[in-house]
């Protein structure tokens, strides 16, 4: 009987254990820590891969993520979209900048501040934070001797004042905002404020050593196992809430961007929906011109909305995208209506201007090539003012052959006929109807075709048939 009612008393117990060793576990993940990549320039596929990324690792209850990250920056709202997924997620994140020689410029130190763990590897950096203003560069910060020079030099330059501090104004606002970003996300972290904020306003860079006795950085790691021994322990906030690392041994899975975040990663290329645009324009032109035609106006509106779903993610300058479309508008217009070549060099002026402008901000990595300019540039004079304008003349020309060249030529009635007979025109006979009497050798003028009949009146003259 006691061993019975022992029983009894061992199962319910058994199975609140097990039961707490399974929240235990779902609490500390699965055992595996997710290794993602960021290499090269930040922008939306890869906020689009960050974002799915973190999203695979909280559904599979990883232990921890770990971005590796080699950048020279990036776009701000792509950093700051990286940023808000690294703060909202489940998964505690740890940013690793390695391999040796590589950095974390720019948008990648906003990163590594975010992260719940930031660490480096021995001869990399970080820093230079300074944030590039849409249209141009932000200005570094000016010396004293500078400063006294520029008084110097007031009285001269008095007429600019106004268009100066209004560009001083909206330079201090972008580097205020971002000074107010970076230091919140010190704060977060318990990281260094005063060097997050000398990044910001002159541009500061660091070494991973000064970094590490700065407390700007955690951990300086040879590698991914060194990393996760380092952590192994270590207590971060998630969420609001503690937890405890345990990360020593855990087995790595690569995650790599899906065919989503590389297919982003192409059409945001800023040189790629350019030329997607580009081809969008001809595809539509050429299908309006010839009507039918199905393949360009296919492939055209395909390109064109692949073309505008990525500007969208872009910064784009929609005075640019206007100089472009005013651009072949006035080539089109030199082909119709022949200007002297005015409408066409005003054309690939506006277009070369606009292409120019068209990505508005000074990123790396996020211009248009040049040489894609001057092709496109030449392609298109080419096709609306050369190839559309010959077109639009062989169209304009009198048809000198078939049955539409007839229509205005001259034919010689071969018998006296009342309202249908026979005629002669190119040395073949025809028939013939008219609302008028006709006599044999009669000039007259072919006025219309239908069928195998010609439709004729006569000349105020007539002639008399060879024989």
């Amino acid at each position: 009987m006691f061993k019975m009612i022992r029983i009894y008393v061992l199962i319910p117990l058994l199975l609140s254990a097990g039961l707490l060793l399974n929240m235990v576990s779902a609490g500390n993940g699965t055992g595996e820590v997710v290794e993602l990549n960021i290499e090269g320039v930040i922008g939306p596929a890869t906020d689009d891969y960050i974002e799915r990324a973190l999203q695979t690792a909280a559904e599979s209850r990883a232990e921890l993520v770990v971005i590796k990250m080699d950048t020279p920056g990036g776009l701000d709202t792509a950093m700051r979209g990286i940023v808000k997924n690294i703060s909202n997620s489940a998964v505690p994140v740890a940013s690793f900048v390695t391999p040796t020689g590589a950095r974390a410029a720019s948008a990648g130190t906003y990163i590594l501040y975010a992260s719940h763990i930031a660490a480096m590897a021995p001869g990399t950096n970080l820093g230079a934070a300074t944030p590039v203003q849409i249209g141009g560069g932000a200005a570094p910060a000016k010396t004293d001797k500078a400063q006294d020079k520029n008084k110097a030099n007031d009285a001269d330059k008095s007429d600019k004042q106004p268009i100066a501090a209004a560009d001083d104004a909206m330079k201090r606002k972008l580097v205020n905002d971002a000074v107010a970003y970076i230091r919140g996300l010190a704060q977060l972290h318990g990281r260094n404020e005063a060097w997050a904020e000398k990044a910001v306003r002159e541009g500061a860079s660091l070494p991973a050593g000064d970094a590490l006795k700065m407390k700007v950085i955690d951990i300086i790691a040879t590698g991914m196992g060194d990393l996760l021994k380092q952590i192994d322990g270590r207590e971060v906030s998630v969420q609001g809430q503690k937890r405890i690392l345990h990360t020593d041994g855990l087995t790595i899975r690569l995650l790599e961007p899906d065919w989503r975040s590389r297919f982003l990663s192409v059409i945001t290329n800023p040189t790629i929906a350019y030329i997607l645009m580009l081809i969008g324009i001809y595809g539509l032109i050429l299908e309006f011109s010839n009507p039918g035609a199905i393949v360009p106006g296919t492939v055209g509106a395909i390109s064109i909305l692949i073309a505008l779903y990525a500007f969208q993610l872009l910064p784009v300058n929609y005075a640019g995208m206007g100089l472009i479309l005013l651009g072949v508008a006035l080539m089109v217009g030199e082909a119709f209506e022949p200007s002297f070549g005015i409408l066409g060099i005003g054309g690939v002026i506006a277009f070369v201007i606009g292409s120019v402008i068209l990505i508005d901000t000074d990123v790396p990595g996020f211009d248009i090539d040049i040489s894609v300019i001057i092709i496109f540039t030449v392609i298109s004079a080419l096709i609306f003012i050369l190839v559309i304008g010959m077109a639009i003349r062989a169209r304009r020309r009198p048809v000198v052959s078939g049955l539409e060249e007839m229509i205005g030529g001259e034919a010689v009635v071969k018998d006296d006929f009342d309202r249908k007979g026979m005629v002669s025109i190119h040395s073949e006979l025809w028939q013939a109807v008219s609302d008028r009497p006709l006599h044999k050798g009669q000039s007259v003028k072919v006025t219309g075709i239908s069928g195998l009949t010609l439709e004729v009146e006569p000349h105020n003259t007539s002639i008399e048939e060879k024989e």
